[in-house]
Order: structure tokens, then sequence, then C-alpha cells
């Protein structure tokens, strides 16, 4: 078997949608599983990282020992309704390529951005869609035993923003593929308010497929959720998306958390999304907690600031550091936890050193 070359001391900056952090001891950038798999069995580096497109991702200042490899890109594979997808693929191409073959099960988690990978690893959500209900199988590498491994749906668990691949049984382990099942016909309801209310303003038909995607679609623009990292305008803020999980709080505090709601929807209307997309109505959202905490939209720390579309959002400005990042994170987690008991989570993945 042939090695792989590397580079060394390469900035990983670039490679994510904050645009901050270290750079890597050793760096390969490929969109071959045989290349990973090359780069996987090779024991003499003393750690491994995989990284897809860096959009939910902090990377420490100080950077990453051993080895990154960012796995960019990969085939997709269509048999009637299944479709069997490479981990370095981005994940909107599977949804757009899924919804071109009229195929449903996946529409609703339209541009959501990262690899099919991640998506997995985090068991995205959205609109009332997870990526779990319609996993098929996930074929890992498996260091400990150095081969490859298939795990069906029954041998896999989800739960929100959680998988089977974020426990201590699969650390280590690497995702090379999967293979999800669609549906020829319509799988759920929009039941998501906000989504409905741009459907009618927009008089899109929510019971077309490409209609649904464009409902999507606009409602994440919207939201500012919108990301492409072959997007170089500089138009886009520079954000990891929301950094906080929606946390399940005590069914008590629900009322007084969703009062702090800017929208204007009625509470029965906000508790019917918490459940849609957390899957409990007090599951709430963790810019309402956020908001009743005392934090606004565009509230700067330094060369940070929370986004002026969604406080969820951490925004890095020019000259921004990961360990400003850090900071404002941190900032964010004790100012809830001191005034309303509630800890807040971090969705975005922390990679390398953050201690002082």
């Amino acid at each position: 078997m042939s090695l792989v070359k590397t580079k060394t001391m390469h900035p990983l900056a670039p490679y994510t949608s904050f645009g901050v952090g270290g750079s890597a001891e050793e760096f390969y950038e490929t969109n071959s599983i045989e290349d990973l798999l090359k780069l996987l069995t090779q024991n003499y580096f003393s750690k491994i990282w995989i990284l897809g497109y860096g959009s939910n991702t902090l990377i420490s200042d100080k950077g990453l020992p051993g080895l990154t490899i960012a796995l960019r890109g990969g085939e997709i594979v269509f048999d009637e309704e299944t479709v069997t997808v490479d981990a370095g693929v981005w994940w909107d191409d599977v949804v757009k390529a899924s919804v071109d073959r009229e195929l449903w099960g996946i529409e609703l988690l339209s541009e959501i951005p990262g690899s099919v990978g991640a998506a997995l690893v985090i068991n995205i959500a959205a609109y009332g869609q997870t990526v779990g209900k319609v996993v098929k199988w996930v074929e890992l590498w498996d260091p400990k035993k150095q081969t490859r491994i298939r795990l069906d749906s029954h041998e896999l668990l989800w739960s929100y923003k959680q998988s089977v691949f974020q426990s201590d049984v699969f650390h280590g382990t690497t995702i090379l593929r999967a293979c999800f099942t669609l549906s020829p016909t319509k799988t759920v309801e929009i039941g998501y308010q906000k989504a409905i209310d741009i459907a009618e303003e927009l008089q899109l038909n929510s019971d077309e497929l490409i209609d649904r995607r464009s409902i999507i679609i606009e409602a994440r623009r919207r939201a500012g959720s919108l990301w492409h990292p072959d997007d170089k305008s500089n138009s886009q803020p520079r954000t990891a998306g929301s950094f906080f999980k929606n946390p399940l709080i005590d069914a008590n505090q629900v009322e007084a958390i969703i009062r702090h709601d800017e929208s204007g929807i009625t509470a029965t209307q906000i508790k019917k999304m918490n459940r849609l997309h957390g899957g409990d109505t007090s599951r709430v959202s963790a810019a309402h907690v956020m908001l009743a905490a005392g934090f606004s939209r565009g509230q700067m720390f330094g060369n940070v600031k929370l986004n002026d579309s969604n406080l969820l959002k951490i925004e890095a400005l020019d000259g921004a550091s990961a360990a400003e990042i850090y900071a404002v994170m941190k900032q964010i987690q004790q100012t809830c936890q001191d005034k309303l008991h509630i800890k807040l989570e971090p969705e975005v993945q922390l990679l390398g050193d953050f201690d002082d």
C-alpha cells in the first residue's frame, strides 16, 4: 500500500466557517474513501482528526496535533428509493439530487451546511425531519479491529442532536459512507409555523416537493442560516450556525422562557415548533433562553458579536480568535446558569486545546 504524502503546519482557519484557529501538525485533503483508509491505517500519527467542511466547528488557536484529514466530496449513488453516499459529500447535494429524482424524506433538511458524515454524527434535524429516521445503514472504519464494519438501522440509536457515534463505544471510529431510504410519496406534513407562513406569503404548495424545498431554503435564508464553503465574497457572516443546543428545561419554566419570543407568534405555536424541532414542548429554543438572560441580537464582545438576525449565531469579526469565541461561549453559559439555572450545551464541536 503506497503512503499518502501530507503537508506540515497547514493553516486550518480557511477550512472552517468561523475562519479562525491554528494549524494542523500534518494535513491532507481528499475526496477519496480509499485515500482516507490509507491514512487511517498508517499508525505513526499521534492523533487523527476528521474535518468535513468546518461549518459546525471551532478549532483552537493552538491548532491540532497529529494528522487532520479534510474529507470533502465523494460519490452519490441512487438505487430506486435508496441512495448511498460517501461521508465527505456536501449534505445539500444529497438533498437536491433526491428532490430532482422526486424522492421525499430529507427535503426539510435542505441547505443544512456540512458533510454527510457530520450530519450523521450530530443527527441533523429541521422542521420536523431528522436524518436518523431515513438511515438504512452506516459503514465505519474501526481502528481497534482494523476493519470496516456496517451498522444496520436497528443497531443505531438517535435522539435530539445525538447519535451512537458520539458515544464512548464508537470513539475513534470514522464514518465512511451511509445508505438512506427515501420515499416516492410525502412522508411528513410541514407543521413549523414559520415555514407555513412563508409558503402562504410566496404562494408555494407544501405538497409539491420542489416548492417544499424552496420554502425551507427561504426560511433558512431569512434566519441567516445559509452558508457555502465555495462562496468567497465575504458576504457571509462568519458563524458556525446555532452555537447551542436547545435545552430541555423544567416544565414550570417554559411559559416564562417562551414569553421572550420576538417573532409575534403565539405560545401554542412556539410549543408546537419546540416539539417538532426538539421532540418535546419543554425543549425550548436556546435563543429564548439567551433573551431571557439578557442577551440581544447584534451584541458586541470585542471582535465577536451575536448575529444581527439570530443571536444563537456567535459571529467572528475581523481580527477575532478562537479564544475570543470560546470566551463568549463561556460567558453566555455562565450567565444563563446564574440567572436562570439553565445549562446551555454547545452544538458546535470544539477541536483542540482551549485551556489557558
